[in-house]
């Protein structure tokens, strides 16, 4: 059976799963599910993945959800164009960056990102507090939205951590490796990606102004074809202010 991937176009963790199906040249269907319409609330999403969220990947009818998780299995059923590396300790490497990944850039980038959007979708009072009860492992995320949206503290916060993520790749890449991990592109790369470009479509790309071996990694991920198909409008369409806006 194909691969079917259940994914919404602005979503950061969808964006890291298409990259690695182009990169590795996969032949997969696109399922996309609106967000708007809270399509990945519905009990049918639901029941292929109770934690609510996109993407989810359906391979021979089993659900395999969490994009990181997702990247792995990728590797390891289809281990042509790998997309980590083959010794025990370069791949060990690999995933202290894919873990650090997860952990700090990939929640703090959500801050800035729900200010911006979704934040203006809701309006306070009860009917806030119904749509944040509603998502399995996201209330308490929505519910730090309520009036009026972030504390300038949580912002101040997202920012600190995306700015030490900026600051560890720069160090990385200055012994002029072309990716973080050495001479190939790997799941590092594409995990921090989506977080590199949010950040460009919000308008914070000043936050690797000082950073050229960044600047560098960045250009050359762009270039790569599959970057272009994995970013296809609307993805890059962040609404702001009540319209769209391309960073």
């Amino acid at each position: 059976m194909a691969l079917v991937l259940m994914h919404a176009a602005r979503s950061t963790c969808s964006q890291k799963v298409r990259m690695a199906l182009f990169e590795k040249g996969l032949d997969w269907v696109s399922h996309e599910i609106d967000l708007r319409k809270n399509e990945h609330l519905t009990p049918e999403y639901l029941q292929l993945n109770p934690n609510g969220v996109v993407p989810t990947l359906v391979h021979d009818g089993d659900a395999i959800v969490e994009s990181s998780v997702i990247l792995e299995y990728l590797d390891d059923v289809f281990p042509g164009q790998p997309l980590r590396p083959e010794t025990a300790k370069a791949l060990a490497a690999m995933r202290a960056w894919r873990q650090y990944i997860d952990e700090v850039p990939t929640p703090a980038i959500r801050v800035p990102s729900f200010q911006a959007f979704i934040r203006r979708t809701f309006k306070d009072g009860d009917a806030f507090e119904a749509e944040a009860a509603r998502r399995p492992i996201r209330k308490h995320f929505y519910l730090k939205m309520k009036n009026g949206g972030f504390s300038e503290a949580d912002l101040s916060e997202a920012r600190e951590k995306l700015q030490q993520t900026i600051d560890r790749m720069e160090k990385a890449l200055s012994d002029g490796r072309p990716w973080i991990c050495g001479e190939m592109l790997t799941q590092a790369d594409i995990c921090v990606m989506p977080n590199i470009v949010r950040l460009d479509d919000l308008k914070m790309n000043d936050m690797w102004s000082q950073h050229p071996f960044v600047g560098k990694w960045y250009d050359r991920l762009q270039a790569r074809p599959a970057f272009g198909r994995t970013y296809a409008e609307p993805a890059r369409q962040i609404f702001i202010y009540g319209g769209p806006q391309r960073g």
